[in-house]
C-alpha cells in the first residue's frame, strides 16, 4: 500500500522489543511506518494485516547510503536501535554514538522534521560504566548533528516478552534461594513498554514536543528487594532473599561473558548498581496525558497468559 504523503516515520531498531511497539503505536496513530533493519523479512511477520501502513525495508545503521535511502522522503525518525552486550564490531561506541550521529546527520540532510532518539534515564557521558558513558556522549552527538532532537529515556522496560520481570519470574521459579544485586537497596522506577512505546509516538504526533528531553518512568519506585518481593507475592511464591556483594556480581559476570549467551554480563551489574528513577522536574509521561501502568497490573496479565 501507497504511504501517505508527509506521513512517513521511519524506525530504526524496529523490529526489537520497544522498537516493533513504537511502530504499532506510530500507525495508531495515522502514520505510514518503514521498520528500518538489517533483516527485514524479520519484520514482516511482527505487525500482520491489520496494520497495512507498516512495511520493512533494508538499512544498516553502518552506513551511510543506506540509511539515507530508508529515509528518503520520510516527516520524521525513530532511532530505537540498543545494543547490551559487545560483540565484534558491534560496540557500545559504534552503536550509541558513531551509529546514532549517523541517523541525526543523514536526517537533518534530508530535511527530516522530526527526530526522536532513545537512550535512558542516567546517561552520562561522565560516567565510569562503559555502557552508561556510550548512552551519554550518544545523546550530545546526536544533539549537535540535530537541534530540534527529541531525547526519550526510558527507566527499565517491562513488558510481557522483557528479559526483566519474566527473567526474575523464571528464576524465583527454579532457585530456592534468590540472590540479591547488593543488599537490594539500588531503587528502580519500571515503565511499561508500551507505555514507553505510546509517549514516542505522542513525540512525533504533537508539535509542541519538538526538542524534549522526557524521562519516562512508572508510577512507583521500588528497592530492587521491594520489586522481588512484589513479583514473588504476585506469583505466590515464597524464597529466601540473600544479599550478594556486587564484587562477587562482577566476578560471576566476567566468566558469564564467556558464554555464548550470558545470562548476566558486567555491564547489567554497573547498572544495579545505579538508581534508575526519574530526575525531579523533568518532562515525563503526564506531559503526554499518559497515566502509566503499574508493574502490578502488568504483573497479572504476564501470570494469566502463563
Amino acid at each position: 500500500m501507497a504511504e501517505k504523503s508527509g506521513r512517513t516515520i521511519v524506525v530504526f531498531g524496529g523490529t526489537g522489543f520497544l522498537g516493533r511497539r513504537v511502530a504499532r503505536h506510530l500507525h495508531n496513530c495515522g502514520f505510514s511506518v518503514r521498520v528500518a533493519s538489517r533483516h527485514p523479512s524479520r519484520g514482516r511477520g511482527l505487525f500482520g494485516d491489520d496494520a497495512p501502513q507498516i512495511r520493512s525495508v533494508a538499512a544498516n545503521i553502518h552506513d551511510d547510503r543506506s540509511v539515507a535511502n530508508a529515509i528518503a522522503g520520510a516527516f520524521g525518525v525513530v532511532n530505537a536501535v540498543s545494543l547490551y552486550v559487545e560483540k565484534g564490531q558491534e560496540t557500545f561506541h559504534s552503536v550509541h554514538v558513531e551509529a546514532a550521529q549517523r541517523l541525526a546527520d543523514e536526517a537533518r540532510r534530508a530535511g527530516v522534521a522530526r527526530f526522536a532518539h532513545v537512550s535512558g534515564i542516567g546517561s552520562d557521558a561522565a560516567s565510569r560504566s562503559l555502557y552508561i558513558r556510550k548512552r551519554g556522549e550518544g545523546e550530545g552527538a546526536v544533539r549537535s548533528a540535530f537541534a530540534d532532537v527529541s531525547l526519550i529515556r526510558p527507566a527499565v522496560m517491562f513488558g510481557p516478552d522483557d528479559a526483566f520481570l519474566t527473567t526474575i519470574l523464571g528464576l524465583l521459579g527454579r532457585l530456592p534461594i534468590y540472590p540479591l544485586f547488593g543488599r537490594g537497596r539500588t531503587r528502580l522506577q519500571p515503565a511499561y513498554v508500551e507505555d514507553v512505546a505510546d509517549a514516542i509516538a505522542g513525540v512525533m504526533h504533537q508539535t509542541h514536543m519538538q526538542s524534549v528531553t522526557l524521562e519516562c518512568a512508572g508510577p512507583r519506585v521500588y528497592t530492587y528487594e521491594e520489586l522481588i518481593r512484589t513479583v514473588a507475592r504476585a506469583a505466590n511464591i515464597q524464597r529466601v532473599l540473600i544479599p550478594v556483594p556486587f564484587a562477587a556480581w562482577h566476578a560471576a559476570a566476567w566468566l558469564a561473558e564467556f558464554l555464548p549467551s550470558p545470562p548476566v554480563t558486567r555491564n547489567q551489574v554497573e547498572l544495579m548498581q545505579l538508581d534508575n528513577v526519574a530526575s525531579p522536574g523533568m518532562p515525563g509521561f503526564a506531559d503526554l496525558g499518559i497515566s502509566p501502568h503499574s508493574v502490578e497490573g502488568i504483573l497479572r496479565k504476564i501470570l494469566s497468559g502463563h
